[in-house]
């Protein structure tokens, strides 16, 4: 059976890396799948959840990104993520509290920078608890 190896980095460490049987995740104009010898591609990623199913049959690996950049070439899988978190360190309390934190910040900008910021920081928050509840379902 075909299977394409994978790595998963942020600016902080490697999250992941190992060989899959299929990889999805949030590109800029929707959800990717990615098998062993997909086309090569280059994309920016939104944030969501990075879904991997291991080569080994051992399950799959979640991990959170808060946006960033994929590589695929045939056998091959890059994630340099803004931000990575694997899906058993997600924390729904700080990812709520964040999510207000940056509500808050949008209704109180006082320029254009700074509301862009606060809807960014918004949009990887609500990114991050729909990852959660996703691998909560799992």
């Amino acid at each position: 059976m075909a299977t394409l190896h994978v790595d998963v980095v942020s600016a902080e460490e490697s999250i992941f890396s190992g060989e899959a049987k299929f990889v999805a995740l949030p590109g800029e104009n929707g959800e990717l799948g990615i098998l062993p010898r997909h086309t090569p591609l280059i994309t920016r990623i939104r944030p969501g959840a990075v879904r991997i199913e291991k080569a080994d049959g051992s399950g799959e690996e979640f991990v959170f990104v808060a946006g960033g950049i994929l590589e695929v070439q045939p056998g091959t899988v890059t994630v340099l993520a803004d931000t990575a978190i694997r899906g058993h360190d997600l924390d729904e309390a700080k990812a709520l509290e964040a999510k207000k934190l940056a509500e808050e910040a949008m209704k109180n900008a006082k320029s254009d920078i700074d509301l862009a910021a606060a809807q960014g920081e918004f949009a990887a928050m609500a990114a991050q608890l729909a990852a959660i509840q996703k691998l909560r379902k799992k």
